[in-house]
């Protein structure tokens, strides 16, 4: 029987979406029109948003009048997500290293370090091409992913987040390349640990894995207000990549 997949329980587990509860609605929704004005996205382009989670970003597209396609790995978070469904809006269980529709997208966003927790450099490709081949001829698409080299080097080792009288206690550190997150915690005496892992992928592999993917590199820009990217300051790598 095959091992499951760290990913597989922690983001089906309603603790890491509690752990979670707290990122920015506001940050995203700015995030998304800044996005969709700098690629002029009109509405009649179709819209992936791969590794969508629970739909945040898919829903919000969605209101602007974007048709949105949101895949995610995670059972649960497709299950709420399709409470939000209309004619223009659906959700499905997918995995990216699989192609899901040749050539049908005009746009595919994977957002917020939705990339990274493959154990092999293989299956990073693989999710790359699938991506690919989904996009039209002069489809874009656009990978958000932290920083690399200032994640690395500002890396906070351990933290303590209280989230509904549940104190998380979250251990970080680097191995093989590996950015690890330990997380524990209790729940009426009953103790849980869970591991994030995102391979520390540096600029110029995403850039390699673009080529491989038959993409090309158009711009990378380093926050969600769009400025330029800069390695040594910018706290998020953004690539818009074109087929």
């Amino acid at each position: 029987m095959m091992q499951k997949e760290w990913f597989s329980d922690w983001f089906d587990s309603p603790y890491y979406h509690l752990l979670y509860n707290n990122r920015d609605q506001q940050e995203a929704e700015t995030f998304m029109k800044h996005l969709t004005d700098y690629l002029e996205i009109s509405q009649d382009k179709k819209v992936m948003d791969l590794a969508c989670g629970k739909g945040r970003h898919a829903i919000f597209l969605n209101k602007l009048g974007l048709d949105v396609t949101g895949l995610d790995l995670s059972p649960q978070s497709i299950l709420f997500a399709k409470q939000y469904e209309n004619s223009r809006l659906h959700f499905y269980e997918h995995d990216m290293r699989q192609i899901y529709a040749e050539k049908e997208f005009d746009i595919i966003l994977n957002l917020f370090t939705s990339f990274g927790y493959f154990d092999t450099e293989k299956e990073n490709i693989k999710a790359f091409q699938s991506a690919a081949r989904s996009l039209k001829k002069g489809g874009k698409f656009v990978l958000d992913f932290f920083n690399t080299n200032l994640i690395i080097k500002h890396l906070e080792k351990q933290t303590t987040v209280k989230r509904d009288e549940i104190l998380f206690e979250i251990h970080k550190k680097i191995e093989n390349n590996i950015i690890l997150k330990d997380i524990s915690f209790d729940v009426s005496g009953k103790k849980y640990h869970f591991q994030e892992r995102v391979a520390a992928i540096s600029k110029d592999s995403f850039i390699n894995y673009a080529q491989l993917s038959g993409l090309k590199t158009k711009a990378i820009l380093g926050n969600y207000q769009l400025a330029d990217f800069d390695e040594a300051t910018s706290p998020r790598m953004i690539f818009i990549f074109e087929k």
